[in-house]
């Protein structure tokens, strides 16, 4: 079944006085990242490295244990139903799947949704071609720029989560932005939901750590907001230059 366009949000801020951006309120910035994630559609497959295309545009990447709730959560970020897909067999998705964000003829970034990984019906040498690829992905993508981490609360971060975090943290500690995502959030109730956030954050090792939910919507606005400021970070004001007299 072809999936049915959708429509372009208006992306651009609201003008200030002579065309001068004002300044957006936390609401209006979510907003508008909000809609920016609406334009994503599909831009390329690819089962090797040297198969990604090369550009400038900034690049976030998604990567999680199979079963984590991959799919689900970049669906639902985008508003729609079907653009990341989850294999019926966890695991056998093996392929880095590209998804362009902003207006259609203006890609602004993209985002990047790669392989799950852990499942045990995978075959071992599939397991560790994956791995590989997964890694020199993390290692050498010149424009990555931020890393979404999906993780089950109620398993916690896998030794496999931590090879992938000891692998990353050389490019978080150089600036690459770095989020470990509690997918399955309504799954728990408050006390344990604390409790998970504490012990991970002890684990991320330099990453942020936040509550998601598709079900609920939980945690949606927070993390849109911030893929958007990651992939359009402000620019600071130059600093004042003294002139001699």
């Amino acid at each position: 079944m072809t999936q049915e366009p959708h429509k372009t949000p208006e992306l651009a801020p609201p003008a200030g006085p002579e065309g001068v951006p004002a300044p957006l309120t936390r609401d209006e910035e979510v907003k508008l990242a909000m809609g920016w994630l609406h334009t994503a559609r599909f831009l390329t497959t690819a089962a090797q490295l040297h198969h990604l295309p090369a550009y400038d545009l900034p690049e976030v990447a998604f990567v999680g244990r199979s079963n984590a709730g991959k799919s689900t959560c970049i669906n639902t970020m985008t508003q729609q139903k079907r653009l990341a897909y989850a294999s019926k067999t966890p695991g056998r998705t093996q392929h880095i799947n590209l998804f362009a964000l902003g207006r259609q003829a203006q890609t602004d970034a993209v985002l990047a949704d790669l392989p799950g990984y852990g499942y045990a019906a995978v075959p071992k040498q599939d397991k560790i071609r994956w791995q590989q690829v997964m890694a020199n992905y993390l290692m050498t993508r010149p424009n990555l720029k931020g890393i979404v981490l999906l993780c089950d609360p109620r398993l916690g971060l896998t030794e496999l989560d931590e090879i992938l975090l000891d692998i990353m943290r050389p490019r978080v500690m150089d600036g690459l932005q770095f989020l470990v995502l509690l997918t399955k959030a309504d799954k728990l109730n408050r006390t344990d939901a604390q409790k998970a956030l504490s012990i991970t954050r002890l684990q991320a090792g330099g990453g942020e750590v936040q509550l998601f939910s598709a079900l609920k919507r939980q945690g949606l606005d927070e993390v849109s907001l911030k893929l958007w400021q990651w992939t359009h970070p402000k620019v600071k004001d130059p600093e004042p230059t003294a002139i001699e007299s």
